[in-house]
């Protein structure tokens, strides 16, 4: 689910895109995700415009009523709020961040750490069942943990800017 779709990715992408897609459509009450590096750019998303649009080699998206539920928006949200609980948890003295969650009127939004620095980002309805949700999170985080390498980075990063 990346800028390009799955032309000419490696395994190693197409796998992680089809860990995200599966994320998505296994996990009841799950809106969307985002994985983001450590350095905060967009590496997968499953906002489905988006993919949409990317796949059939559009430059631009169409956008919706509002920013809302956007990938680079959840992005942009998940890189915030995991470089805030970072400093928050340097400054308790509280070591690694596992897992954020912010429950809402209308959505959750759940944040885990990926062994790499990078970032995976659900926004959820407020009524899905937090624990399937961050189980599945769990899944993925120790499937992807392994794949995710420098060389995978750069090309997700690659394939997202080639679709923008």
């Amino acid at each position: 689910m990346t800028a390009t779709g799955t032309f000419g990715l490696s395994s190693e992408a197409r796998n992680l895109q089809w860990l995200l897609g599966n994320l998505v459509e296994e996990v009841p009450g799950v809106h969307s995700v985002a994985v983001v590096s450590s350095d905060g750019l967009l590496l997968l998303s499953s906002d489905p415009e988006q993919n949409a649009a990317q796949a059939t080699g559009q430059d631009t998206v169409t956008p919706r009523e509002g920013p809302k539920g956007s990938g680079a928006d959840l992005a942009t949200i998940v890189s915030g709020i995991g470089s805030l609980t970072i400093g928050a948890a340097g400054l308790m003295d509280g070591g690694g961040v596992k897992q954020t969650m912010v429950a809402m009127d209308e959505g959750s939004l759940f944040v885990m750490s990926i062994s790499d620095g990078s970032l995976l980002g659900v926004h959820a309805t407020p009524d899905c069942d937090m624990s399937v949700v961050a189980y599945h999170m769990a899944l993925f985080v120790g499937r992807a943990g392994h794949v995710l390498t420098p060389e995978v980075r750069s090309e997700l990063r690659k394939s997202m800017e080639r679709g923008l």
